[in-house]
């Protein structure tokens, strides 16, 4: 019964608090672009409609994957990942250019990430895969075949490119390994060689040099390199402890560039202050104990696989983010989950959301199964110990009856 109530709880958990950042980052969508909206578009609420219709469309994922038994997506796993793979070569060739980068497909008037499928389809290949067959255990087992799978995958998502949303399958990929029980100083030895392609990937391309310099020191150029980070810095600053107020930010007229999407989260501090920030990370730290919990308590080895994953890419991205906007980590691009706009990310997430409430339900029912089956085994027991104290009390008369005697 306790587990039953401790899955009931992660659950609940699980939906109060992914509920609550949609709500609030619709809220905070339209605060960050209501005006930029107004100027281009004549529609203050231009981005939260469309945001609003990525948020029914990932809600309604979110209910039809938590009522599908997650164990039957193993099977998905592999045309699901060919998919992904067949998306991220024809983003390059067909997909819109944004601020220099591929990395939308046009789909009428919306557009589609391939990436973050991709990101999804790696959780649930690499879970399935190390559901299978024994953990790597030694640098040459992790390459083949998931090293070279998730950095082909990797490669062409840094093409486009998008750094962030390669460190975050980084970082996914490191949590499912983790808990299948590959060693540390594996992974610590994979992470070092995939530190080095990613410096390697920052010193071939000028703007992420300028990037890493503008994080070293942003004030050195203001007006060119790090005039994103010091713009997020006066926003977070001018907050204080309450902030200027919902709807009252001035960084999001034009002076903080991306302001509702990779940037979002320093407008939550401009106008919500410290209050606003904490609640944010403490709503994050939330979902982290629910799915790491939900991951440590199923016995099936997918399911424990694949939770531990989903989790990592929700909060994993979740913690990139807010460490780039506040100048403890290079700017990569990856939004803040279910906060920040963008339809492909809102969707893909909440998709996420599903699936770790099918596990946490499923496993919440075998353990309630097993109860009845203690009680079985304890009702079986019974009449021994019952014929075992008859017994006793049958000898001690007889000896008592001898010393009468």
């Amino acid at each position: 019964m306790r587990r039953r109530a401790s899955t009931h709880l992660e659950y609940h958990l699980l939906v109060l608090v992914t509920l609550a950042l949609v709500a609030f980052g619709l809220v905070m969508v339209y605060s960050a672009s209501s005006a930029r909206a107004l100027l281009g578009a004549d529609d203050p609420a231009y981005y939260l409609k469309r945001q609003a219709l990525y948020a029914v469309a990932g809600l309604v994922a979110l209910v039809l994957l938590s009522r599908t038994d997650y164990r039957c997506l193993r099977h998905a796993a592999g045309p699901l990942l060919l998919a992904s793979f067949v998306l991220l070569v024809a983003v390059l060739a067909i997909g819109t250019a944004v601020n220099g980068a591929r990395r939308w497909i046009p789909l009428g008037t919306l557009t589609f990430q391939p990436s973050e499928l991709a990101k999804l389809a790696l959780a649930l290949w690499t879970a399935g895969l190390l559901a299978r067959r024994p953990a790597p255990q030694t640098l040459s087992e992790l390459v083949r075949p998931i090293g070279l799978v998730v950095g082909a995958a990797c490669a062409l998502i840094l093409v486009e490119p998008d750094l962030g949303s390669a460190l975050a399958i980084a970082i996914m990929g490191a949590a499912i390994l983790l808990v299948a029980g590959t060693p540390v100083r594996t992974l610590a030895a994979g992470s070092g060689i995939t530190g080095m392609l990613v410096l390697a990937a920052i010193w071939l391309e000028p703007y992420r040099r300028e990037r890493i310099f503008s994080f070293i020191d942003p004030w050195h150029d203001p007006q060119g390199a790090g005039f994103q980070s010091v713009q997020a810095m006066i926003a977070l600053g001018s907050g204080g402890i309450f902030g200027v107020g919902l709807g009252e930010s001035v960084q999001k007229i034009y002076y903080l560039p991306e302001a509702s999407t990779d940037m979002i989260f320093a407008i939550v501090g401009e106008e919500l202050g410290l209050v606003g920030v904490l609640a944010v990370i403490g709503a994050f730290a939330l979902f982290a104990y629910a799915g790491l919990n939900i991951a440590l308590r199923c016995r099936d080895p997918f399911g424990k696989r694949l939770a531990a994953g989903l989790t990592a890419l929700v909060c994993g991205q979740a913690a990139v983010n807010v460490s780039a906007v506040m100048g403890l980590a290079p700017l990569t691009g990856v939004p803040l989950p279910f906060v920040s706009y963008g339809g492909s990310s809102l969707v893909v997430g909440l998709a996420s959301v599903g699936i770790l409430l099918n596990i946490a339900v499923n496993h919440g029912v075998a353990a309630v199964s097993e109860v009845p089956d203690r009680r079985r085994r304890n009702s079986r027991s019974r009449p021994a110990r019952a014929r075992g104290r008859g017994s006793a009390q049958v000898a001690r008369r007889e000896r008592r009856v001898r010393v009468q005697r």
